[in-house]
C-alpha cells in the first residue's frame, strides 16, 4: 500500500476498518479466528456446521448499516412525535456513514470491533482456512496439475 496522504485518508476497501481499529483489537480478532479454525477443524461435521454459521455471520458493514437505519428511524420518529430537535440524530448518522464510506471509521466502529464484529475479509479468512482443512482444494489442485487445465492459459484456450 502506498504511503501517500491520499492513501491514508482513503484506504483500500479491504483495509479500511482494520487500519482504523486498535492493533490490540485486530490481534484479538485474529487470535479468535485461529482458535475457531483449530477447534472446528477437528471434525468434518463441525466444519460443515461452522461454515453454515459463517454464512449467517454479520460483518461490520451490515452491522453498521442496520445500526444506522435503526437510529435514523428512531430519530425521525422522535422528531415527528416529540421534538423537532430529534431530526438532528439522522443527520449525524448520515454524516457518520459518509465518514465510514470514505475513511473506514466512524464512532460505532470501535464499539462493534471491541464486541468482536469482523470484516467480511476476516470472516472469509476463517471460511477458507476451514475449507482447506476439510480438503476442498486438494482435488482441484490435483486436477490442475494432472490435466494442466486450470489457470489463465486454460481460460484463454476455452474462450477462443
Amino acid at each position: 500500500m502506498s504511503d501517500s496522504p491520499a492513501s491514508k485518508l482513503i484506504p483500500p476497501t479491504t483495509e479500511r476498518v482494520p487500519q482504523h481499529t486498535d492493533h490490540v483489537i485486530n490481534d484479538r480478532i485474529a487470535r479468535q479466528t485461529e482458535a475457531n479454525v483449530t477447534y472446528y477443524s477437528a471434525n468434518e461435521r463441525l466444519i460443515e456446521w461452522r461454515l453454515r454459521q459463517l454464512d449467517r455471520e454479520w460483518d461490520i458493514e451490515r452491522v453498521l448499516e442496520a445500526n444506522a437505519a435503526t437510529v435514523s428511524l428512531l430519530g425521525l420518529t422522535l422528531g415527528r412525535l416529540v421534538n423537532r430537535n430529534w431530526f438532528l440524530l439522522p443527520a449525524a448518522v448520515a454524516a457518520f456513514l459518509l465518514q465510514h464510506a470514505v475513511q473506514g471509521w466512524c464512532p460505532p466502529v470501535g464499539v462493534f470491533r471491541r464486541l468482536g464484529v469482523r470484516t467480511q475479509r476476516e470472516i472469509d479468512e476463517e471460511r477458507y482456512a476451514l475449507k482447506v482443512m476439510r480438503g476442498d482444494f486438494v482435488s482441484t489442485s490435483r486436477r490442475c496439475r494432472s490435466k494442466k487445465s486450470c489457470g489463465p492459459s486454460a481460460a484463454r484456450q476455452a474462450a477462443g
